[in-house]
């Protein structure tokens, strides 16, 4: 689950960890009253969205003239931003945040993530703060600094200083590496206690003044240990989610938005994998990754079907079953329960293989349906992919 950033920098300022002074706003009054509240000689109006790239984008507005706050934020409310991170589409703003600005002197990027390959938590840093860490690991690898931490000692003070020389912070400015250290202890504890996926500062700033600040905040927290923090589920906002994943999160279907035309219906995230990539193979583009588990049951295979169904994008539905804990003909009874409530206009291509597998080819046969049923993968992915667009008859 990822937040907003005004919601991030909440969160780091619990934890000791140093933010600019500033509000979410959601109307230009509001903004008027804040910025009047604030008075700073800078003040930064920005766009609040679930996307990088908000600045490139013209979402985040800088101005030393508080009569133009509340200009800035009604030319923001509501405006579609597009970014690299959006798609096409963009995201509205529905929230901003206006805060103080600060005085820059340095910026540094610094992140803390989960390394993949130990399993083990990992602080990325660079002195190249305010651009994208993807971008300076391609172009200039060697200023991507690692420092892993032991979760079985946890943050230890050598990690914060092997950082901070890394970086060079004490030849920067030396009265800013004890803060750097303690700041990073209250990023991993932070990043701990509430079971966070990520957490990133870009730019993590010097300032003027000799002090840090973090001057922008991302988070984002593991879905599945969010039962375990009702105040972190409260910062969720599902006009940032996909509608359609918000309806497949009701079901416990592991679903996700992706701009080709054949819908997929999978059990298991590996053969999802392998269907996608076997569907480009034969010529077209997924439209989800929609795995229905491996205990599904006719229930959620029906709420699955009609996800597909209500994608106005989709032209083909390829549902691709292997029977091992699940059944095959409780997938075939979920596809006949959901076509008699939503009728079936697009081709449809069942392959079943493993437990009763027979049996649920022989159900979808003689229920009537206007689907093809297959047994072999590569076979059902040229079928679905070459029938795709026509409109059953009937």
């Amino acid at each position: 689950m990822n937040i907003h950033e005004f919601q991030a920098k909440q969160l780091f300022a619990q934890f000791g960890v140093p933010v600019p002074k500033g509000k979410e706003i959601k109307s230009a009054r509001a903004a008027e009253k804040w910025a009047a509240a604030l008075d700073t000689p800078v003040y930064v109006v920005k766009a609040q969205i679930h996307a990088g790239g908000r600045g490139k984008a013209g979402g985040v507005k800088i101005t030393k003239n508080r009569d133009e706050v509340p200009g800035l934020a009604q030319e923001l409310m509501g405006k579609t931003l597009v970014t690299h991170q959006t798609g096409p589409k963009g995201r509205k703003v529905r929230r901003l945040l206006i805060e103080e600005g600060a005085g820059i002197d340095k910026e540094l990027y610094l992140s803390l993530l989960v390394d993949r390959d130990t399993g083990r938590p990992v602080f990325i840093a660079s002195t190249e703060g305010g651009m994208e860490i993807e971008e300076v690991a391609e172009k200039t690898p060697e200023k991507v600094i690692r420092e892993t931490i032991d979760p079985a000692v946890g943050f230890q003070a050598y990690n914060g200083r092997n950082l901070a020389f890394a970086l060079g912070l004490p030849a920067i400015e030396k009265a800013v590496v004890n803060p750097f250290i303690q700041m990073l202890g209250n990023l991993y504890r932070l990043f701990m206690e509430k079971n966070a996926s990520m957490v990133e500062i870009n730019p993590l700033v010097i300032t003027t003044e000799k002090t840090l600040i973090a001057l922008d905040g991302k988070v984002s927290f593991d879905d599945c240990a969010l039962f375990k923090h009702t105040d972190i589920q409260a910062l969720r906002d599902l006009h940032e989610e996909e509608p359609m994943e918000i309806e497949a999160g009701k079901h416990n279907l592991n679903y996700v938005k992706l701009d080709g035309d054949i819908g997929c219906m999978v059990n298991g995230a590996g053969l999802a994998m392998a269907t996608m990539d076997v569907i480009k193979l034969a010529g077209a583009e997924p439209a989800n990754f929609l795995d229905v588990g491996g205990g599904a049951t006719k229930e959620t295979v029906a709420a699955g079907f009609r996800i597909l169904l209500k994608d106005k994008k989709v032209k083909g539905i390829f549902i691709n079953i292997f029977g091992g804990i699940v059944r095959c003909e409780r997938i075939a009874n979920g596809v006949i329960e959901a076509s008699k409530e939503v009728g079936i206009k697009l081709p449809v291509v069942v392959r079943l293989q493993g437990t009763n597998a027979e049996e649920g080819r022989k159900l979808l046969l003689e229920s009537g349906l206007k689907v093809d049923v297959a047994t072999d993968l590569w076979e059902a992915a040229q079928k679905i992919v070459a029938m795709k667009g026509k409109k059953k008859k009937g």
